[in-house]
């Protein structure tokens, strides 16, 4: 591996921004109500890459006369590799002995990760990243590393490329910032509402970012920035990275993964943003340098890349086994001590060791610690541990289910078959069946099955809604469905002027939201805003895995109070206790449980 840069300068700060990035992403996947912007520290980790692997490619072109193609692959192989490798077997092994459900396509997702392209084996398997619920997957979070792979196997070739064509690195800048601008503009038309997570996977969809950081390299190159400014500069340095910080942290705070505007070019300004920051603490002659350089920042920036790593996992093996809903904020502070105590092991044991280890050594090494007279019993203790867990992590991928994704997972299998009914029904008057009739007239009086046969109804929700509609159907066979999978409260005003614009918003609306996350009084007054007069059913939420359980269940309860006409269904207090009414995620109902559900909700209907 090549000799360090004599012109390179490690710009501390930018731990800091790693920071930044790392805790906006970890307090979105785990309080999600509590920092729903917080999805928006992955721009800023594509933002820095692209300004650090451009600025160094530049800086050894000018020093050396050349760039290394062989040493800038061995440093990204060494620095990422192992412990991206490490977490998917070791993921891989722990699902195969305690949590099978998720073999699905297992094989395919180590080798996705293997050659960085899982981003679009996601895309390709229709993969969503907001659908919470029915196995939802520890590998979810690695399409962003398959980006940068797939940019780090790129981009030095295209360095040396432009550098050959164009003389002038303002233009190359201009070249790289039109090719950002493509890709966002890509993003925008590419956004018809619905769920967003092809544009959110895509290669071409999310480049942008990491082309704004490179860009900015050919501009702000990190070795020819002035120590020395004077005061009026310095102020002008501190006043933009004030206005840039400022706008990150309330994009943390106010922005959503699901807002169209995010689409709609919101995430590229946000990186332009993003950029703005990573200049200004780059330059050593502003004060952002060093108000981002701290032990505590540094400690948690050189972690950054395990904690974001090892996050899904911990949180997927943990919610699966421990319901968070009732003691949130409790069970949060341990999912990260969890995250955090693993990327220190990650970091001190696997990654700086081998960043600096010489594989050409590697047969002697195990020789060594397997010989009989050795005194290497921890290095031996550890390989076999590493052998076992490659062993299992294969008989994983070899017990892989022959069926299909939707096959194995009943509760997709169920909400695909019920959303194609339910369109069906839609379209034409559903007329109950027999055996539908039979528990009617168990359940209900004549007079209500009378009254639900002919009651216009609308019914707005996400997947739990997707997951009993066909039965609610039944019972009331006027009803219209409008349910997708993923859909969070904030969304519903939108769904419901749509759904008024075509004529289907009727006078009676059963609400069935909160599963997906939290909603404010705002966002109440919209749906409301829309709905007016009309009468208002609320579902609230069974989601013991999730942390927003209990904050939705209290907001719907005080949206009764505060609004006559909403009128709250008790699911929650309904079906809590009953396991046995719920798919293994604890949220969807199953055959037994949308019975009972469907009963309650006609039974508060019809009273």
């Amino acid at each position: 591996m090549g000799k360090r840069l004599k012109s390179s300068r490690y710009i501390t700060g930018f731990d800091g921004l790693r920071t930044l990035a790392v805790i906006g992403v970890i307090l979105y996947h785990i309080l999600p109500q509590s920092l729903p912007g917080g999805f928006l520290g992955v721009p800023i980790f594509f933002v820095v890459s692209g300004y650090l692997i451009t600025d160094l490619l530049i800086q050894e072109k000018e020093e050396r006369g050349f760039i290394s193609i062989k040493d800038f692959y061995l440093r990204r192989f060494r620095r990422l590799y192992p412990a991206l490798l490490t977490m998917v077997l070791v993921s891989s092994a722990y699902i195969t002995l305690f949590q099978r459900n998720l073999l699905v396509n297992i094989r395919g997702i180590i080798l996705s990760n293997v050659f960085y392209v899982y981003n679009w084996f996601q895309i390709k398997h229709h993969e969503s990243y907001f659908a919470h619920f029915g196995g939802e997957s520890p590998f979810t979070h690695l399409w962003s590393l398959s980006i940068e792979g797939q940019f780090y196997l790129l981009w030095p070739l295209l360095v040396i490329l432009l550098l050959a064509l164009i003389k002038k690195k303002g233009m190359i800048a201009l070249v790289i910032f039109l090719g950002a601008f493509i890709s966002a503009l890509e993003m925008a038309l590419l956004y018809h509402g619905g769920d967003p997570s092809r544009l959110y996977y895509g290669t071409d969809t999310r480049m942008f970012a990491i082309l704004i950081g490179a860009a900015l390299a050919f501009v702000w190159p990190s070795t020819k920035l002035r120590t020395q400014v004077n005061i009026g500069h310095r102020r002008f340095l501190d006043g933009i990275g004030t206005f840039a910080l400022a706008g990150i942290i309330l994009s943390f705070i106010f922005t959503s993964a699901q807002a169209s505007g995010i689409y709609h070019m919101g995430m590229f300004f946000f990186s332009i943003l993003s950029a703005l920051l990573v200049a200004i603490v780059a330059h050593p002659g502003g004060d952002f340098n060093r108000l981002f350089t701290n032990p505590l920042f540094t400690w948690i920036g050189k972690r950054s890349y395990g904690i974001y790593l090892y996050q899904f996992p911990v949180m997927i093996f943990y919610e699966s086994k421990v319901k968070v809903g009732n003691h949130p904020i409790l069970n949060a502070i341990i999912e990260i001590a969890l995250i955090l105590v693993i990327s220190e092991l990650s970091y001190r044991y696997l990654e700086r060791p081998l960043q600096f280890f010489d594989y050409r050594q590697t047969l002697s090494v195990i020789r060594e610690a397997f010989r009989k007279d050795t005194m290497h019993m921890p290095r031996r203790y550890a390989l076999s541990i590493a052998g076992l867990v490659v062993m299992v992590a294969l008989i994983g991928a070899l017990m892989q289910p022959k069926s299909n994704q939707m096959q194995a997972n009943p509760v997709q299998a169920t909400i695909a078959k019920n959303q194609a009914q339910t369109k069906k029904n839609n379209q034409t008057k559903a007329k109950p069946s027999k055996k539908v009739q039979a528990n009617l007239e168990k359940q209900l009086t004549q007079k209500q099955i009378n009254q639900a046969q002919n009651m216009s109804l609308t019914a707005v929700g996400d997947s739990v809604l997707a997951a009993t509609s066909p039965s609610l159907q039944d019972i009331f066979p006027q009803m219209y469905v409008d349910a997708q999978v993923g859909r969070q409260v904030y969304m519903v005003p939108d769904v419901l002027k749509n759904l008024q614009a075509q004529g289907h918003l009727a006078d009676t609306v059963l609400l069935v939201e909160g599963t997906n996350g939290a909603f404010n009084e705002e966002q109440l007054a919209q749906i409301m805003e829309v709905l007016g007069k009309r009468q208002v059913y609320w579902v609230n939420v069974h989601v013991p895995t999730k942390s927003w359980q209990n904050s939705v269940n209290k907001g719907i309860k005080e949206a009764g109070r505060k609004y006559p006409n909403i009128h709250v269904i008790d699911w929650y207090d309904y079906s809590n206790g009953h396991e046995s009414w719920f798919y293994n995620d604890d949220v969807h109902p199953n055959k037994v449980g949308t019975d009972k559900f469907t009963n309650l909700v006609a039974q508060k209907i019809l009273k």
